[in-house]
């Protein structure tokens, strides 16, 4: 974590997480305990998995009527930590057997060894015996399903007296068998907490912009019901009272947001995957006392979001142009060249340099001429049609041909063509 995020830059490590965030005892102790969890979140009226069953005995364990079970589901410890000790159940096949992710048969004799291993305390934190819970196996949002490999995405967000103050969206991959936990093989990715759009990503400890084994990028993906799952989080760290806490939720394709489990001591990887730091966040929220939850989304979304232009956007449904933009002109057989333009709201009309024009193949598609008042009087320019994309939308126009091989941009993008968009002159280029 060093190398990306220098000491300097106010990283919290473990010592300084179990020195200063310690959480009260009993709080702590309920976070261990799934099943606990889940009562006192039940209780609050927030939503978890079902629970289809708890197996205390190997009594139990003998006596279980797996048939009563749907066709898929997971098997988990009680009291372990990091995805220690879940079994996911993807299906049945075509003879009516259960199988894992990657299509391999889970006969009931091995379901059966497993709830004996956890029973045993093979998974818990002390090796004490535990319980073992059998519940719904979440469905991947469709959003989600094509960044996961053989298991289901999670949202991570970190709590602090009831401010969400940092989140990421953990991604399976074939080296983490189907789960989300980063130390296993997992995928991190940051996310602004305005807009609910990942940032940042991280593998193994070192950035990645794509999906390991594809060019399907990390940055950019808006999370469904972004809002809900910040609220749900705050509202479930409540629910134990605990002051510090990360609470994983995943979103079901027919249920949406649920909150799977809430650790006392979050993994700190976050940092890594947001780029930020943990401990400056922590300490600007430090002796808060809220008790509404919807008060602390929006204190964290305003003290933490990534910045004042995209809460503007978020509010006003319009995007911010800086003074100059990155923009795509398609030329005659359609093939979009990138440029970058001026964002000019003192003319009226948008106009791009007849030489570019020309090697496009576009200067001929004349529509008509019109009169322009220039430093040297009226002048008489030929008008064509031009289609361009501005920050994702296409825009079809007509444009003025000039000789623009004297000024700094190529193009100007003139206010007939910046309709539903604001302007911030201040902000340089977006690239």
């Amino acid at each position: 974590m060093a190398d990306l995020l220098p000491r300097a830059a106010g990283v919290l490590g473990h010592n300084a997480r179990a020195l200063h965030y310690t959480n009260q005892r009993q709080a702590a102790k309920i976070a261990r305990s799934k099943l606990t969890t889940k009562r006192l979140l039940q209780r609050a009226a927030l939503p978890t998995p079902r629970l289809y069953a708890t197996i205390t005995s190997r009594q139990e364990i003998r006596g279980f009527r797996w048939t009563k079970l749907p066709a898929s589901f997971v098997i988990k410890p009680n009291s372990a930590m990091g995805g220690g000790g879940i079994l996911i159940v993807f299906g049945r096949n075509k003879k009516g057997n259960w199988v894992k992710a990657d299509k391999t048969e889970i006969p009931i004799a091995q379901l059966k060894n497993h709830l004996q291993d956890i029973l045993d305390g093979s998974f818990s934190p002390a090796n004490v015996p535990d319980k073992a819970l059998i519940e719904q196996r979440v469905k991947n949002h469709p959003d989600l399903k094509p960044y996961s490999v053989r298991g289901i995405a999670d949202i991570r967000v970190i709590v602090y007296n009831l401010v969400p103050v940092m989140a990421m969206l953990r991604l399976p991959t074939v080296e983490s068998h189907g789960k989300a936990n980063l130390h296993a093989g997992g995928i991190g990715v940051g996310i602004d907490l305005v807009r609910g759009r990942t940032t940042t990503a991280t593998y193994r400890s070192h950035p990645i912009e794509t999906v390991p084994g594809s060019r399907l990028p990390l940055a950019g993906l808006t999370i469904p019901h972004w809002r809900s799952i910040l609220l749900t989080a705050c509202r479930a760290a409540q629910a134990i009272e605990l002051p510090f806490a990360g609470v994983d939720l995943a979103i079901d394709r027919d249920d949406g947001p649920l909150v799977l489990e809430i650790n006392a001591r979050p993994g700190l990887d976050i940092q890594l995957a947001n780029l930020a730091s943990l401990r400056s966040r922590l300490r600007r929220v430090e002796g808060l006392t809220l008790t509404d939850p919807a008060k602390g989304v929006r204190l964290g979304q305003n003290l933490f979001g990534s910045d004042v232009e995209q809460e503007i956007e978020e509010i006003s449904g319009q995007i911010v142009l800086a003074f100059t933009e990155n923009v795509a002109v398609q030329d005659a057989s359609g093939t979009a060249h990138s440029l970058v333009a001026k964002i000019d709201t003192g003319a009226w009309r948008t106009t791009i340099d007849a030489a570019l024009a020309r090697q496009f193949g576009i200067a001929g598609q004349v529509v008509e001429h019109g009169q322009v008042r220039g430093a040297l009087g009226h002048a008489e320019r030929p008008i064509i049609k031009l289609t361009l994309t501005l920050r994702d939308k296409l825009i079809k126009t007509n444009a003025y041909l000039a000789d623009r091989s004297h000024m700094t941009y190529p193009m100007i993008i003139g206010r007939r063509d910046l309709g539903g968009f604001l302007i911030d002159p201040s902000r340089k280029q977006r690239r």
